[in-house]
C-alpha cells in the first residue's frame, strides 16, 4: 500500500509541475511579450510566442508527460499488460 501512495505522489507531482509550465507559457510569457521588444524568426516575439512557441510547447509538455508517466508505470509495476491482439514488433 505504501509504494501505491508513493506511486501517486509522484503522479501528482509531475502533474503539478507540468500544470505550472503550461500556466508560465499560457500567462506569464504571453503577459510580458509586449515588453519584450525583440524579434525571433522574423516576427515580434509576443506574436510568435502566440502564433507557434506555445502550441510548441504545449507539444513538448504532453510527449514529456506521456513518456515519465510510463517510466513511473513500470518503476512501480502498475504499467498495462501489452495487448494479446496487437501485432508483435521485432
Amino acid at each position: 500500500m505504501r509504494d501505491r501512495a508513493l506511486y501517486w505522489r509522484r503522479i501528482k507531482a509531475l502533474t503539478l509541475l507540468l500544470l505550472l509550465l503550461w500556466f508560465g507559457v499560457t500567462f506569464g510569457v504571453s503577459f510580458y511579450a509586449r515588453e519584450w521588444d525583440f524579434y525571433f524568426f522574423g516576427w515580434p516575439f509576443g506574436f510568435w510566442v502566440a502564433a507557434q512557441g506555445a502550441i510548441v510547447v504545449y507539444g513538448l509538455l504532453i510527449a514529456f508527460y506521456a513518456w515519465a508517466a510510463n517510466r513511473l508505470d513500470d518503476l512501480h509495476g502498475v504499467s498495462e499488460p501489452p495487448d494479446i491482439h496487437e501485432p508483435r514488433r521485432h
